[in-house]
């Protein structure tokens, strides 16, 4: 989990370059100096430091294992286990699709075929207009809804195929 870029060395007063230009790594350091030194804080920097570049790129998981002093490896298994942190851009609106048993007999496949088709993209990969990424998750816990979906924080709940390309393209027209 090391950048290519320019290493940082154990002298504070060095520069650290990140490989992707559009980190700014001023917006963060706020919260490295309240959490930095913080015991069992790693969850939160990682969770504010995802809201804030909405994503956490490799480089940057280096620079906070470097600032908070954490192995670089449990930085990135803490990042790993999580379902809720990301390491590549997502589109401006995640859409978690439930796997589950209940949405899953109640044809959660063919939802996620009409995402697919409407949306040209596979699981993880932005719509061309960067407004969508889908991922398949475990389970929402709203059985009761199967099939089910979540964009942002708004459930979607017994959806059909036309209703789910009815769902997109209303947040499409919203967009615009």
């Amino acid at each position: 989990m090391s950048c290519k870029c320019n290493s940082p060395e154990s002298n504070e007063n060095k520069t650290y370059a990140f490989c992707n230009p559009e980190i700014d790594i001023a917006l963060l350091e706020p919260v490295l100096n309240k959490y930095a030194g913080a015991e069992g804080s790693l969850i939160t920097i990682l969770q504010k430091a995802q809201d804030i570049y909405g994503y956490l790129p490799v480089d940057l998981l280096a620079y906070i294992a470097h600032r908070t002093g954490i192995k670089p490896a449990k930085v990135m298994g803490v990042v790993t286990f999580y379902t809720q942190f990301r390491t590549k851009p997502i589109g401006k609106n995640l859409i978690l699709l439930c796997q589950g048993t209940a949405c899953h007999v109640n044809g959660s496949g063919e939802i996620e075929e009409a995402i697919k088709e409407h949306l040209n993209i596979e699981e993880g990969e932005i719509s061309d207009n960067g407004l969508f990424t889908y991922n398949n998750v475990a389970c929402l816990g709203c059985c009761s809804l199967s099939p089910a979906m979540m964009i942002g924080d708004r459930t979607y709940g017994n959806l059909t195929k036309e209703s789910t390309v009815k769902i997109l393209k209303e947040m499409e027209a919203a967009a615009i």
